[in-house]
């Protein structure tokens, strides 16, 4: 009898143990397919977005060949170069086909000579030949189906005289794709094989996969993590998918000026701190970073990160941090800054005066030294003086003092209107947001004029603070913008450089406005340029 009930336990472990491995492996093969579905697209839209790439840099390498370029506009075929040059780089290139065409089409080069001079198909030229751009299009041509690479050609007088269009037969393309198919599918069955023998080992022992600490041990975690949340000067709160809080430490109720609640843990987040959004990403699933939340006069930094569960939101994460204690540390870090800026400006401004000097003293050009000691002595010093009535706070004005060494460094003539004043400011206005919007805007007029020439590299700043706001004009003598794009220069990450880095100066610029309760307008300058006029109330609504 016992051994009967032992064999009945046996048969259910096993049983229990089948379905434990068939639904894995159900799993794995969903899992395994699934995936196998998106890489064999992924590759199949990579290959084709590669292929579409070279025949695009193949067609702009053709448009740039000078002979192609003389040909076309002797609009000879019968004398043309074309289908020579043409031909031998499709040869180099493996492309199915280089076509080039004048500027109705007409055909001066392709792989099949009979076809020569007759007029290009597939009806897709209309934005190289028109619009003068360059483009990768799919299209059907005489010889069937491909990717195609357009890309227009100009005279010397940059007008558009014709047309390159290089491309590759989806056939090929295909043949190509599915040879990459067959190698994921191979690859994805040697997964599903090693995972299903990794799961029948995992489930021999599936005790200690899961379950591999005591009670104890799980204890101990458990105080190991509280303490933790308590040592962290930021306040961290977490809810759960309905909303209800699964976590909240000290520090929180002290940054939230909220009173401690007993047993808090359970009860809805909008009982205890109304004001919260957490809700809105627990709907959206979408991270709210670095939001500014304002109670009773406080700033606080919140951050909230929403907790994914198998693609569906199973709760949040919030952490807290009030801005005074950041904007402490901004100010620290952004005169230190202002302050090197401004010494190393300096530096390597007067060593080239030294330099200077010491040339003269050698050649025996006393009188010039001496003039030139006393010009720059006291051009500095009327320039510190006039400064320092104009603005009367010394944070700003050694932004300004840092910004004008800089220019000088780089050639620019930053200029500061006789008339400004700035010498009441509010102490409810923090400095540190002044400097971020004033050398932000000196920077980014600084970078406009630098392609200008020296004499020509003008920013011009002017100040008042008559009335109940606080007025700040920049212009610059750069190449300005289109009035289309003045609304997008405030968008984080936009750039017209090249370079990266850039993109964020004007957005912060934006941003610390916006906390004054500030308006920001742009307009062109009569520099040249562009014209910013930045309005600070005195006092906040």
């Amino acid at each position: 009898m016992q051994k009967k009930n032992t064999l009945q336990i046996m048969l259910q472990s096993m049983k229990l143990q089948t379905k434990m491995i068939l639904l894995i492996v159900a799993l794995l093969t969903f899992v395994v397919v699934a995936g196998g579905a998106f890489s064999i697209r992924l590759i199949s839209s990579i290959l084709e977005e590669q292929i579409g790439q070279r025949a695009l840099r193949v067609s702009q390498t053709v448009a740039t060949i000078p002979q192609i370029r003389e040909d076309l506009q002797r609009g000879e075929i019968e004398a043309s170069r074309i289908q020579e040059i043409a031909e031998r780089i499709r040869q180099e290139t493996e492309a199915q086909f280089i076509v080039v065409g004048d500027r109705e089409g007409k055909r001066y080069s392709h792989p099949v000579i009979e076809r020569l001079g007759k007029y290009m198909v597939g009806g897709d030229n209309a934005l190289a030949l028109e619009g003068g751009k360059s483009y990768i299009s799919k299209a059907t041509g005489t010889l069937g189906p491909s990717i195609r690479g357009k890309v227009p050609v100009f005279n010397d007088q940059n007008e558009i005289i014709g047309i390159v269009s290089v491309g590759y037969l989806m056939e090929n393309i295909n043949n190509t794709i599915r040879g990459y198919h067959l190698k994921i599918l191979s690859a994805l069955t040697a997964v599903m094989l090693l995972g299903i023998a990794i799961t029948i080992r995992i489930t021999n022992d599936f005790k200690k996969a899961i379950f591999g600490l005591e009670p104890h041990e799980i204890a101990s975690l458990l105080q190991e993590r509280t303490a933790t949340l308590e040592a962290i000067r930021e306040g961290i709160m977490a809810v759960d998918g309905k909303g209800n809080i699964t976590t909240i430490n000290q520090a929180a109720f002290v940054t939230l000026g909220i009173e401690p609640v007993p047993d808090v843990v359970g009860k809805p987040v909008k009982e205890i701190f109304p004001e919260t959004r957490i809700l809105e990403v627990l709907q959206s699933g979408e991270s709210q970073l670095d939001k500014l939340l304002t109670l009773e006069e406080r700033e606080i930094i919140v951050n909230r990160i929403p907790i994914i569960t198998n693609g569906t939101v199973t709760g949040v994460v919030s952490s807290f941090r009030d801005k005074n204690e950041l904007d402490i540390v901004a100010k620290k870090l952004s005169q230190v800054q202002k302050y090197s800026e401004m010494l190393r400006a300096q530096t390597h401004e007067y060593s080239n005066k030294l330099h200077t000097i010491s040339g003269l003293i050698q050649i025996g050009a006393h009188q010039e030294a001496i003039e030139l000691i006393g010009s720059e002595a006291s051009g500095y010093q009327k320039l510190i003086n006039a400064l320092m009535a104009i603005v009367s706070d010394p944070v700003i004005a050694g932004t300004i003092l840092g910004k004008y060494n800089k220019g000088r460094e780089l050639k620019i003539e930053l200029s500061i209107d006789p008339d400004s004043s700035m010498r009441d400011i509010p102490e409810s206005i923090k400095r540190v947001n002044l400097v971020t919007i004033i050398g932000n805007i000196l920077d980014n007029g600084f970078e406009a004029v630098l392609n200008k020439p020296a004499g020509q590299r003008e920013v011009k700043l002017s100040m008042t603070d008559l009335g109940n706001d606080l007025i700040f004009d920049f212009d610059d003598s750069g190449p300005g913008l289109p009035e289309e794009l003045w609304d997008t220069i405030f968008i984080k990450g936009y750039t017209t450089k090249d370079e990266e880095g850039h993109g964020m100066g004007l957005y912060l610029v934006e941003k610390a406005i916006a906390r004054m309760g500030g308006t920001i307008s742009v307009n062109s300058s009569e520099l040249g340029g562009l014209a910013f006029t930045v309005i600070i109330p005195k006092q906040k609504a």
